[in-house]
């Protein structure tokens, strides 16, 4: 995206190598945009939305009470906590490369749409950049690869990494009602199930949700225009796991599988 907030130019594929005290075990703005007339397929409300809520037990209600807390946080540059952590990204992505600075043309290289990753991160707030960072840290070897495009036939066309994870992050937040007072799906109901075993179930579910995306991607042979179609694939796919008998928790989710360290 340029200067003036033009369209999303796609990313060419060149080469391969490039507190509060809890009852939980405890760690946004509008739609982010991937191209002219391209919204997050996540920001697309259904009639199925309009369901009755489910009730919460207390320990439930205060851990999505502290998730929400922080879905609440917008991405703030002048933050030295969300500057740090934005440094820590690039560190984690790229170690061998010094960054420039936090405005930089080197954030390109990364997915985002300019030399400033802060006007990306107004679709899905400071989360988004948590969601990334945990991501970066605790799969690294899945975030390598997403990151330079190392597995499957790739496309031409490829999605940029770092805006198709901000993405995610609000695709998550809209598919499990995370703002409503009380989740109103059964898949928000089972989400909060997990919350409340798992503080980092947010953060969890984000780094499995991305790298089914990426298969999906590859299986539908997808390009930079197919992004939509994909993402609304992975949604389906990713609440028929969720739902499925025998989840005690997010590691038997058949698609988190897919994550190495």
């Amino acid at each position: 995206m340029d200067d003036r907030g033009g369209s999303f130019v796609a990313v060419r594929r060149i080469s391969q190598g490039l507190d509060r005290s809890n009852t939980c075990h405890s760690s946004s703005g509008s739609t982010a945009w991937l191209g002219r007339g391209l919204s997050c397929v996540c920001a697309q409300r259904r009639e199925s939305d309009a369901r009755p809520s489910f009730d919460l037990t207390p320990a439930q209600e205060e851990c999505l009470q502290r998730l929400q807390n922080r879905i609440d946080i917008p991405y703030d540059g002048s933050i030295p906590e969300h500057q740090d952590a934005l440094r820590a990204l690039w560190s984690a992505a790229f170690p061998e490369e010094e960054l420039h600075g936090l405005i930089s043309e080197q954030w390109k290289n990364m997915g985002w749409q300019g030399k400033d990753p802060s006007t990306d991160f107004r679709g899905g707030g400071f989360i988004s950049l948590e969601n990334l960072l945990f991501f970066a840290r605790n799969f690294p070897k899945s975030f390598q690869d997403l990151l330079r495009k190392q597995e499957g036939d790739r496309s031409v066309w490829e999605y940029p990494f770092a805006v198709a994870g901000v993405n995610i992050t609000f695709m998550l937040i809209q598919m499990l009602d995370l703002e409503a007072v009380k989740p109103r799906t059964l898949v928000g109901a089972t989400f909060l199930k997990f919350l409340a075993e798992n503080d980092s179930a947010f953060d969890l579910l984000y780094c499995i949700t991305f790298k089914m995306m990426d298969q999906q991607w590859l299986s539908m042979r997808a390009s930079y225009m197919d992004f939509n179609t994909v993402m609304k694939s992975t949604r389906r796919q990713l609440e028929k796991e969720l739902l499925l008998e025998d989840i005690m928790r997010l590691e038997d989710v058949p698609s988190y599988k897919l994550l190495t360290r």
